[in-house]
């Protein structure tokens, strides 16, 4: 069980929060006329590639020209450089990296590249060319072929980025969920530590038994350990995408299916459910847990086919949830020194791998983009994210998502969860450090929130959601004198002389 519960903290914390400029942005294409037009969708890194115009009217008017039967990963045979120079040019996702697309099309004169892809549409953020390079569906070019015809010198092509409200209402429950998730997983947590406390003796005398936590992280060791596997499956995703995604995502079909049914069965178990018992050949059979089994199964079998629908977002989001608060309730921190440990080497993970990797790697981009992105021929991303709809964005590239990481509701969470168990070690009606920690991470996202509203980028939500949540935390137990205890997770002398007795 250890080891599926650190496969699972693994999982939820690894792709933290990256520092991806993607921007959808439009793509008008005509016979030469704008009363004869269409609007297709674009993708494009506005940090690597030249910004586009905010209107139409102030685009530039391109020559489209179709070269989707090559991927220009060097120049093609029977093109005329006259024909090229001046023109946006279509060709093909895949073969080689976009860097070096850009470069082929930058030699021939061109003067705009739209790479076309038949799965799923990524910022193109290798290199920084000398012209706007932006990725498109290929079957938009087909459906502009047969628009307006296949004559290369009657298209006409325009791309511009029009400003889109920043706030969107789709943001509210972002924080919503995030925060009642957070909620949710630690009560859960406190939950069975008070359970825990009733069988050893009440939570006033007593406390923390020997091995009680074995399965969580109790010492540094421990902690060293986590964050260096975190580098490991990092580098081994950014050199072995291709592969591991797909072991990724088995990882989080299983892991979410145990995860769904641990939430749900709690739950009925709550609400007081019965557990009738069925015999079949000599073996008795607990009804409402194979049911409840079959049903989880259904539900991530249905996630796993139906991955790439436009309404899949919805039931990945109860997978998250699920997933999330067991990985909360599920991996005890000992002390809030763990906690502290824990948080400040994810901090340096992060930062690292998002802002210095640039520097070592051949085209610079982070270690974390690529990641995230795919690499060139990605046609699956990380199922590792919450998704809401934006309510504000109506474009040709169809609904927009505001998303939040999963390390971005567990990491915070572990320490809410630490709080709620601290809560009932020691005793008392209140839940003052559990309630406390929930406000803090409350600001943490809002503080995200603001960041995000002024800078007009993703920005990495560890940065406050920490020190919010470790600040809120240290001012409780330093208010009420507890400091010490809370430091180190105990409560009594005769607690920390269970904890060492054989």
């Amino acid at each position: 069980m250890s080891n599926i519960k650190l496969i699972l903290v693994l999982l939820a914390v690894i792709f933290l929060s990256s520092q991806i400029s993607c921007k959808e942005a439009i793509l008008h294409i005509s016979n030469g006329s704008l009363s004869s037009s269409k609007e297709y969708c674009l993708v494009y890194d506005p940090t690597r590639s030249d910004k586009l115009s905010e209107t139409l009217e102030d685009a530039v008017d391109y020559r489209l020209l179709d070269l989707t039967w090559t991927a220009l990963c060097d120049a093609p045979s029977g093109v005329r450089p006259e024909a090229v120079k001046g023109a946006a040019l279509v060709v093909m996702w895949g073969r080689c990296e976009v860097s070096q697309k850009a470069r082929v099309a930058q030699d021939l004169g061109a003067s705009a590249l739209l790479v076309a892809s038949n799965g799923t549409l990524l910022a193109l953020t290798q290199g920084k060319p000398r012209l706007p390079v932006v990725s498109m569906w290929y079957g938009d070019i087909l459906d502009a072929r047969r628009l307006f015809g296949g004559g290369a010198d009657g298209i006409r092509a325009r791309l511009y980025d029009p400003p889109r409200p920043r706030l969107d209402p789709g943001v509210a429950v972002i924080l919503l969920i995030a925060v009642t998730t957070v909620a949710l997983g630690g009560y859960w947590s406190g939950v069975a530590e008070r359970e825990r406390l009733a069988k050893v003796g009440g939570a006033s005398g007593t406390g923390r038994g020997r091995g009680d936590e074995e399965n969580g992280f109790d010492t540094p060791l421990k902690v060293l350990f986590l964050v260096a596997m975190l580098c490991v499956m990092l580098l081994l995703m950014y050199y072995f995408y291709g592969v591991l995604v797909y072991v990724i995502m088995g990882v989080f079909c299983v892991g979410s299916a145990s995860a769904l049914f641990s939430c749900v069965d709690a739950a009925l178990q709550r609400l007081g459910c019965g557990r009738p018992r069925l015999s079949v050949c000599r073996v008795s059979v607990c009804v409402r847990s194979a049911l409840l089994a079959a049903g989880c199964v259904g539900v991530v079998v249905v996630w796993l086919v139906y991955r790439k629908a436009a309404w899949i977002w919805t039931l990945q989001n109860v997978l998250g949830v699920a997933f999330c608060c067991f990985s909360v309730k599920s991996i005890p921190l000992s002390s809030f020194r763990i906690c502290s440990l824990l948080f400040g080497l994810l901090l340096v993970y992060d930062v690292f791998f998002v802002f210095v990797t640039p520097y070592f790697t051949t085209d610079g981009v982070s270690v974390m983009e690529q990641v995230a992105l795919g690499g060139a021929a990605a046609t699956e991303r990380l199922p590792v994210v919450m998704m809401v709809p934006r309510l504000l964005a109506g474009t040709p590239c169809g609904t927009h998502f505001s998303i939040l990481g999963y390390g971005d509701m567990v990491v915070p969470g572990l320490l809410v969860a630490y709080c709620s168990r601290f809560d009932q070690r020691v005793g008392g009606s209140g839940k003052v450090y559990f309630l406390s920690c929930c406000v803090a991470y409350l600001l943490g996202m809002l503080a995200t929130f603001a960041a995000m509203l002024l800078s007009g980028a993703g920005q990495p939500a560890l940065l406050y959601l920490v020190p919010s949540t470790l600040t809120g935390a240290a001012l409780v137990a330093w208010s009420r004198g507890e400091m010490r205890h809370f430091w180190t997770g105990s409560t009594s002398g005769k607690e920390e002389e269970l904890t060492t007795a054989p």
